[in-house]
């Protein structure tokens, strides 16, 4: 009879505001902070390209199950665009495949031309970047010299604020939804203006209801975890109710939420008409829930009660 596996690392839920470093993947910072947290479960939340920094929500055990619902949010970054040279990336990590030595392009220019990314635009998505085609993500493809097929895309700039212009530079600060690519934009910015563009430094300032005033660097997790142990770096975890506080609030009575663990709907009060809800027994956080067409709240996604 084959020996059950162990499982590894401590059973650990919240949610890890991390001020993610330049030069890491998303992946790579999150496996650094499972390996910190000496967690035995984690997921991020959306890749946040290596060139970046800034706010990477990271969910260490049950919280996982919400890290969707912060993927789908809505995002804020500051950038620094540099006008002259275009790459193939739309960053500075790319190769470079045009540029213009002499660049005139006046303020008044920049200011107009910025009115046309607010609201909805369409955006192709850059051959380096996550999307999958056929399964496999296109920053791969790409890597091997390949240029497939994409979709434009639809996603929605609630503000994009001219922050600064010392010309080859421009600096601005773009609130979006989710799936935007900021290189997109800078590169549309440069190909309208004719001389080319690309981005060469990114920071996410805002993840859903995530902002940098709540976030932690690897550094100063480590200096904390060897100075005061797991105890202290366990105290700055998030619940993960704060990854959906702009879903309305259900709460239901220990029955009903006995019955919701057991995936019937049942009738609560105060429901809104229909989507999604927060819903808590009592005091404690238990999941997602959805409205039913007859107006019951019935269970889409629950965390495990640890109590």
């Amino acid at each position: 009879m084959a020996r059950a596996r162990r499982r590894r690392g401590r059973s650990i839920d919240g949610i890890v505001v991390l001020d993610k470093p330049k030069g890491m993947s998303s992946n790579a910072a999150l496996q650094s902070v499972k390996r910190i947290f000496d967690a035995n479960k984690a997921g991020h939340t959306g890749s946040l390209d290596p060139l970046a920094t800034g706010v990477l929500p990271l969910c260490l055990g049950e919280a996982t199950k919400v890290s969707q619902y912060l993927l789908d949010s809505n995002k804020r970054y500051q950038a620094r665009v540099k006008l002259g040279v275009r790459t193939d990336s739309g960053d500075a990590e790319g190769t470079v495949i045009s540029s213009c030595d002499d660049v005139e392009v006046s303020l008044a220019q920049v200011e107009q031309l910025l009115s046309r990314f607010k609201g909805e635009i369409e955006q192709l998505p850059p051959m380096y970047s996550a999307l999958k085609v056929n399964g496999v993500p296109l920053y791969k493809m790409a890597r091997k010299g390949l240029t497939v097929e994409r979709e434009r895309r639809v996603v929605t700039v609630f503000s994009i604020d001219l922050l600064g212009f010392d010309q080859p530079f421009i600096d601005l600060e773009i609130f979006c939804s989710k799936g935007t690519y900021i290189r997109t934009i800078a590169d549309d910015i440069g190909e309208a203006l004719g001389c080319g563009a690309h981005i060469i430094e990114l920071r996410r300032l805002q993840a859903g209801s995530f902002d940098l005033e709540e976030s932690i660097t690897l550094e100063q997790l480590e200096s904390r975890k060897q100075q005061f142990g797991l105890e202290a770096i366990d105290e700055l975890l998030i619940d993960a109710d704060r990854a959906v506080e702009d879903l309305p609030e259900v709460i239901l009575p220990a029955i009903s939420a006995s019955c919701i663990r057991q995936g019937q709907p049942v009738l609560a009060q105060h429901l809104p008409a229909d989507g999604l809800v927060r819903l808590y027994e009592e005091e404690q956080f238990i999941g997602i829930g959805s409205i039913e067409d007859d107006g019951r709240v019935a269970p889409r996604r629950l965390l495990v009660n640890k109590r």
